[in-house]
């Protein structure tokens, strides 16, 4: 008969086994990083390189401008978290907090947007981005990448937010506080859970994001992001997939850091957001 303890001790061995399974890809990525391009090709799964080849992560943050991929990133990342987080938070708000005529129809549309395929909105983005003269710029990048209707995070508001007792609005109300001050100072606060939750999904969805920053950045290559750059080791005859590893893993290392630090706030987001 298999006891409680035992039971546990076997799902925890389950877990473990998966979870390196899960993440052995990622790993193996890494120890690429350090191998030679022949033995990349030639080692299969084998994790250890002959001589690690540290001059690979040389190669890609000087040669393949890595370091300028960087720094745009981040700004482009760090800019689009920061306008996502204040638009659905004020969209969620205004959803979940005031009963306005086609209140449930504007939900039905947006609940609707959810299923169109990003890449069918390509095409007008990008003429809206021209229209406004931002193309080829970061800025234009910044403006079609936050510019999604983005369902989750302002259902995940939406529900959030009405489900707030009344009495706190009223007293900042009674105070004096407008619409605006009662977002910012009572509502906004009462949701950093959700806030923490978006800006993390959100932070990974645009560092990683590919296809907006390369249609916005063909003819200026020195503003592409990190996704973007891992162009540069794919030549015309030859691929530098060790190159292209040790780049794979700079461009990771900052978003697992991000998760790590944040996923008790993630996770609480989460909860809330479900609860609610």
């Amino acid at each position: 008969m298999i006891t409680t303890k035992s039971a546990r001790l076997m799902i925890h061995i389950f877990l473990i086994a998966f979870g390196i399974i899960w993440i052995y890809p990622f790993i193996w990525m890494v120890f690429s990083s350090l191998k030679t391009n022949r033995e990349f090709l030639t080692s299969g799964t084998t994790l250890l390189p002959e001589v690690p080849q540290w001059e690979n992560f040389y190669r890609a943050w000087e040669t393949a401008n890595f370091s300028g991929y960087f720094v745009n990133t981040v700004i482009f990342t760090i800019a689009t978290v920061i306008i996502v987080i204040v638009l659905s938070a004020l969209t969620g708000y205004v959803l979940g907090r005031i009963d306005f005529p086609g209140r449930k129809v504007i939900l039905i549309i947006v609940v609707a947007i959810m299923f169109i395929p990003k890449g069918y909105t390509i095409i007008p983005l990008f003429k809206i981005v021209s229209f406004l003269g931002l193309q080829d710029s970061i800025l234009g990048m910044i403006v079609a990448e936050s510019s999604g209707a983005h369902v989750l995070f302002i259902l995940m508001f939406a529900s959030f937010f009405a489900n707030i007792p009344k009495e706190l609005e009223e007293a900042a109300e009674i105070d004096g506080a407008g619409f605006l001050t009662v977002f910012w100072k009572v509502m906004l606060p009462l949701s950093m859970p959700i806030v923490a939750t978006t800006a993390i999904m959100q932070f990974i969805w645009t560092w990683s994001s590919f296809l907006i920053p390369l249609v916005l950045s063909i003819s200026r290559p020195e503003i592409r992001t990190l996704a973007v750059g891992m162009q540069s080791f794919v030549g015309t005859y030859a691929t530098d997939f060790a190159g292209m590893a040790a780049g794979a893993t700079i461009s990771l290392l900052p978003v697992m850091f991000i998760f790590i630090i944040m996923q008790r706030y993630f996770i609480e987001g989460i909860a809330g957001a479900v609860k609610n």
